[in-house]
């Protein structure tokens, strides 16, 4: 060691640690020649060999009690009773120059004994860059196998030097995570002499104990017992010998959740678990298990494509008498779980997505059946009025619940989860003849006894008379009002059921929800025509509608009828690309602005493309929600309706030819044919189809007739057969109208604030007496628009780190019921000792935002450490 380097480390005793006297004992005379090299200042050399102990002494106690001194002797020190300065030597400091004693204190290490264990370690310092790390890492009182420790996480690159943290890192590098593969830190470990220390932590840990230890063994080890553990002892017979001691399992299940839970090392994770599955034949000893045993198991995406089986299973096998809230149950859980979580990315050994969507597609099913078993007498109503009464209030679930089970599932299958073909039949089956066949029957019923011949309904306003009732009466109110319109093609009812719910989930927003009796025949021209400020509406010679005798198909032409307004029309993509000042100018000069959005009838309608409706249904709520922000936020709208021209029906199995009216030919008078309408002149009866004047349906004038075939049936299946309108089932006439008002007044606008919803733990004074203990949670409130779900990781803290594994649980119940408000977490502490007397906190923590929702105080007395 060089004279520089002894002096600066002599200097920093003397000046930094503030040391007036120390001792300086060098017994193989390494350092005797370098003495006279050293410039320590105002420092003293004495060298002990040649001034006798009492000289010194008495210099140092009684002739300079200020000065500072360096006591050299090239020897050890003498025995306790042989010292004369034995008082002097222990409130002095001690200094030696050989390397381990050097790094002894470089590292701030204060146990004298670790030299030779440094010294065992020198092929490591040799790089000051793996020196600096490991200081970085190190505390006073560490001892040799704290040291071991932190060297592996060194060579790692672990960020902490916590075990489970060193072994994560460690796995994480293993080449392509193939089992057999070594990761390259793996031979630094064995050149610096710390394998052996890395099994017996794994030995102290996880009870690992192996004649030959390897990296895949214990690997195999820990994710067969993690999956021992969340099976609650239901591991088949052929597993058990691969799993570890209890206590080791309870180590292995909270290190694997700490594993699954890291944001950088996650990915390895899924592919490793995926080699252990296959290395010890996971998918021979699942047959078994039933979905309860694998309820809690996160191990293995293998679990998740059997549990997602038998659960569809389990739906299609309980679908006359299903309780969807038991469905539910699972099908949130493994949603909150590990390999279906939407928080988590999607990679190619996790289709998160895919899983969660089969999820969805699961329980839309299940409620989709429960809704229809409710509903098994029938759907007989006495008259009109009530049967669209129903609808509006509760049988449009079946359209939603249907188009989101189409929804989920075509997204799985999209991404090859291919498991829900056999539930799509019987999904198909309950929509198309349990629903829509009865309903059509039900509704001939009403068409029959002479609906055609009023088309009047009480409580649900003619579309025709759209102007007048939702906009000039707005108008009126005041030269400074202005009404924004937004037409979406296709916009049935119970789309915007779920786009109210949405815009009033929104801060400032208030929407409501009602209905109004479609024109008839249910097609776009009629439709957009109806919506528009009319006197009168009538058809030319040639069958083309116009509003007060101006045409009205394009959007130029629709423009030109809302002049009479003060107004304009704009299609809705062209309103989103304007910036906020543009935006202003435009709708500046106008007080009526109708703006034009075509998403769903635009895919649907076309025999390339109707297989995306339920796409462009999402899509279109996504534009609409946009709209509306964008009207409200930068336009300062006040008075906002959105509605529709007609609605549609939709099924995902082509038809069939006994879903068809077959015309042998287009009757004479015919100036229009489409599949679910004709329309002409003098039109005679059909036993085919209903008959009727456009002017008892939407008070156009012209003398024109339309046929609309009876049912859900179509006249023929020309480009496209799935996505139909234009007749006269409630889904296509039952148009809806939102209107959205921007709160302004701060009492009211507080009420529309969302916020998410509270959590809360049940019980005080909590006390962990096992390995294994289970917290109830309660959310405060149901969810509904305003309070929003929240999703929260769970876990016991002491301090920073968590000492148990850590749960993730979703909060969304919309029920009143608050049993149905509650859910369990089972949490399993480390093996280790536990401080009785330290208070630990139960932390609930919000996933998305990584806030802290709420903490609770712990204390963790455990009779027995390895009770697991």
């Amino acid at each position: 060691m060089d004279s520089q380097r002894i002096e600066s480390a002599l200097k920093d005793q003397f000046v930094a640690q503030g040391h007036r006297i120390v001792f300086w004992n060098d017994p193989d005379r390494e350092f005797e020649e370098t003495l006279p090299d050293l410039d320590l200042g105002d420092v003293t050399l004495l060298r002990l060999d040649q001034v006798c102990g009492l000289e010194v002494k008495v210099r140092l106690e009684l002739t300079d009690t200020q000065g500072r001194y360096l006591l050299y002797a090239p020897c050890e020190p003498p025995e306790v009773e042989q010292d004369w300065l034995l008082d002097v030597r222990l409130y002095s400091a001690s200094f030696r120059a050989d390397r381990a004693s050097m790094l002894l204190s470089e590292l701030g290490l204060t146990q004298q004994s670790l030299r030779l264990h440094l010294a065992e370690r020198a092929r490591f310092f040799a790089s000051r860059d793996r020196l600096d790390r490991l200081k970085r890492l190190l505390n006073p009182n560490d001892t040799a196998q704290d040291i071991d420790r932190k060297i592996i996480a060194v060579l790692v690159k672990a960020d902490q030097s916590e075990f489970f943290n060193v072994l994560i890192a460690l796995f994480d590098a293993m080449p392509e995570g193939h089992l057999d593969a070594l990761p390259p830190a793996w031979e630094e470990m064995e050149k610096f002499g710390v394998q052996a220390a890395f099994w017996d932590l794994a030995g102290s840990q996880f009870g690992y104990q192996e004649g030959a230890p390897t990296l895949k063994n214990l690997l195999i080890r820990l994710l067969v017992s993690d999956l021992n553990h969340a099976c609650r002892g239901a591991l088949p017979e052929g597993l058990k010998p691969l799993t570890l001691p209890r206590q080791g399992a309870a180590n292995a299940v909270v290190c694997l959740a700490q594993w699954r839970d890291s944001s950088t090392r996650g990915s390895s994770y899924e592919s490793l678990s995926a080699g252990v599955a296959d290395a010890v034949k996971l998918t021979q000893h699942l047959g078994a298990l039933e979905i309860e045993a694998l309820a809690e198991v996160k191990t293995f995406l293998l679990v998740e494509q059997v549990v997602a089986s038998r659960l569809r299973d389990r739906v299609l096998e309980t679908a006359q008498t299903i309780k969807p809230e038991a469905i539910r149950t699972i099908t949130a859980h493994r949603q909150d779980g590990y390999w279906a979580a939407r928080a988590l990315p999607d990679t190619p050994r996790a289709p998160r997505r895919s899983l969660y969507a089969v999820y969805a597609a699961l329980q839309t099913a299940a409620d989709l059946f429960a809704l229809r078993n409710t509903h098994l007498g029938g759907l007989a109503q006495p008259d009109p009025r009530a049967l669209l009464r129903a609808y509006t209030g509760g049988l449009y679930r079946f359209d939603q619940l249907y188009r989101q089970f189409c929804e989920a599932a075509d997204y799985a299958e999209s991404h090859d989860w291919d498991i829900l073909k056999s539930l799509r039949k019987e999904v198909e089956q309950v929509y198309g003849t349990g629903f829509v066949a009865a309903l059509a029957l039900e509704w001939n019923k009403h068409l029959e006894t002479g609906l055609l011949g009023s088309w009047r309904i009480d409580d649900l306003p003619n579309q025709q008379a759209f102007f007048e009732r939702e906009v000039a009466r707005v108008l009126a109110k005041g030269s400074d009002r202005r009404v924004f319109v937004i037409i979406s093609d296709a916009l049935r009812f119970e789309i915007a059921q779920e786009l109210s719910g949405l815009l009033n989930g929104k801060y400032r927003f208030d929407a409501d929800l009602s209905a109004q009796l479609g024109v008839l025949p249910s097609y776009t021209g009629l439709g957009m025509a109806a919506l528009l400020p009319h006197q009168a509406l009538d058809y030319d010679e040639g069958g083309t509608i116009r509003v007060d005798g101006l045409p009205c198909g394009s959007l130029e032409q629709r423009g030109r009828v809302l002049d009479a307004v003060q107004g304009v029309a704009v299609k809705a993509d062209d309103f989103m690309a304007m910036k906020k000042d543009e935006g202003r100018a435009f709708v500046k000069p106008y007080r009526v602005v109708y703006v034009y959005h075509d998403q769903v009838d635009a895919v649907g309608d076309k025999a390339a493309t109707e297989g995306q409706t339920f796409g462009a249904v999402r899509k279109a709520i996504d534009d609409l929600c946009d709209l509306v922000s964008k009207i409200i936020n930068s336009l300062n709208g006040n008075h906002l309706v959105i509605t529709a021209d007609h609605g549609f029906l939709f099924q995902e199995t082509p038809p069939g030819e006994t879903d068809k009216n077959a015309l042998a030919s287009k009757p004479a008078g015919t100036l229009l044919a489409k599949k679910r309408y004709l329309l002409g002149r003098n039109l005679p009866a059909s036993d085919q189809a209903w008959h009727g004047t456009t002017a008892v349906t939407a008070g156009a004038g012209g003398g024109m007739e339309f046929w609309v075939p009876k049912g859900a049936n179509r006249f023929h299946f020309v480009g496209g057969s799935r996505f139909v309108h234009g007749g006269a089932m409630p889904q296509e006439i039952v148009v809806p109208i939102i209107r959205v008002h921007h709160v302004k007044e701060t009492g009211s606008a507080a009420k529309t604030r969302t916020r998410t919803v509270g959590v809360s733990v049940l019980g005080s004074n909590f006390k962990v007496t096992t390995n294994r203990c289970r917290f109830e949670l309660i959310q405060t409130e149901p969810v509904g628009e305003r309070v929003k779900p929240v999703t929260l990781k769970v876990a016991i803290y002491d301090g920073a780190e968590p000492v148990t594994n850590i749960e993730t649980l979703t909060f969304d119940s919309t029920s009143t019921d608050m049993n149905q408000w509650k859910k369990t977490v089972s949490l399993t502490l480390e093996g280790r000792r536990f401080d009785s007397k330290t208070i630990f906190q139960l932390i609930l923590r919000d996933i998305e935002t990584g806030v802290e929702e709420a903490r609770f105080d712990v204390t963790i007395d455990l009779a027995f450490i390895n009770d697991f």
